[in-house]
């Protein structure tokens, strides 16, 4: 268990109400390709403020569609300081892999560089950073992101360097994929690289018991989402 876990966990057995902020791009703003569904920080706040009955938290998702880690630092005030968060998650980049569009080509270890700087900008909030790997994508119809794998990786090196806790959501949809053609869970995917419905509620799970959160109880939630998960494989 890392020290972050344990500081988190510590301020959920205490009570304390905590400010949630969720950042990262388009999988975290959670817009279209739901389809009008649940994406997955909306299931957290039903989680956290229903099941877990923590109605003093706030969990607020400030994510962007089509952004970059380098965006994020340079927004780093609005995006995450500004709500004075305790607990800040973030899952980049689906973009940064990217060899296509208007912004330069960049190699993971300059990822990970500005991953770590941004990592350092949480702690010194005060507040626990949480990285997420990026889902695993259809690379044949996307193949511009066919550095998404080594993206992850360095998602996962920062990690450990840090000592930051990890949730690893590529590992969990590339497993949940390994016996369907290609290797994509086609069930949860709206389109090569964006989760529907079904894939936001695994992203949701993947949280979730990562966290710890509802751990224990008869949460309907998590009920519920491992059902949505099931039907969808």
């Amino acid at each position: 268990m890392t020290t972050d876990l344990t500081r988190l966990r510590t301020l959920l057995d205490e009570g304390t109400p905590v400010n949630w902020v969720c950042t990262g791009d388009s999988i975290t703003h959670g817009l279209i390709h739901t389809q009008g569904a649940r994406n997955y920080v909306d299931h957290l706040h039903e989680l956290i403020r229903g099941d877990m009955s923590r109605v003093q938290d706030v969990i607020i998702d400030t994510a962007i569609s089509g952004w970059r880690i380098v965006q994020l630092l340079e927004d780093f005030d609005r995006r995450v300081a500004a709500w004075h968060p305790h607990v800040v998650t973030l899952m980049i980049g689906t973009n940064d892999c990217s060899t296509a569009g208007v912004f330069p080509v960049i190699e993971p270890a300059e990822f990970a560089a500005s991953v770590t700087e941004f990592v350092a900008r949480v702690r010194a909030l005060g507040a626990i950073p949480v990285l997420q790997t990026q889902p695993a994508i259809d690379v044949r119809n996307a193949p511009e992101r066919a550095r998404i794998a080594e993206f992850a990786q360095a998602i996962r090196d920062v990690a450990a360097a840090q000592d930051v806790i990890l949730i690893d959501q590529f590992a969990r949809f590339a497993e949940l994929g390994q016996e369907r053609p290609g290797g994509i869970p086609w069930g949860m995917m709206n389109d090569p690289f964006h989760p529907n419905a079904a894939g936001h509620a695994a992203l949701a799970l993947g949280v979730a018991e990562a966290l710890g959160l509802g751990a224990g109880s008869e949460s309907r939630v998590l009920t519920h989402l491992r059902d949505r998960m099931l039907i969808a494989r």
